[in-house]
């Protein structure tokens, strides 16, 4: 199973298709190769292995970041 946690693109890099995200704190660049649907500054999308695999409506984004949060708080951290 996969779980895909909403990220928030901080910063786009049309040189080589990819963007930089935010996920709950963590900043990494993704690739956009798979997607051919325009994306900005402070859209929301949902990445596995490295790919953006599509982008989301910023209300479900938030709703799925409460739950989250709310995951996070009541069984603290994922031990890896």
């Amino acid at each position: 199973m996969c779980l895909s946690i909403p990220s928030q693109i901080v910063e786009v890099h049309e040189q080589d298709n990819s963007v930089t995200v935010d996920t709950m704190g963590v900043k990494r660049t993704v690739s956009c190769h798979l997607l051919t649907e325009p994306l900005n500054i402070g859209d929301y999308v949902l990445i596995h292995i490295g790919f953006v695999m599509s982008k989301i409506d910023e209300k479900d984004a938030q709703e799925s970041l409460e739950m989250y949060r709310q995951l996070l708080a009541e069984t603290g951290p994922l031990a890896l």
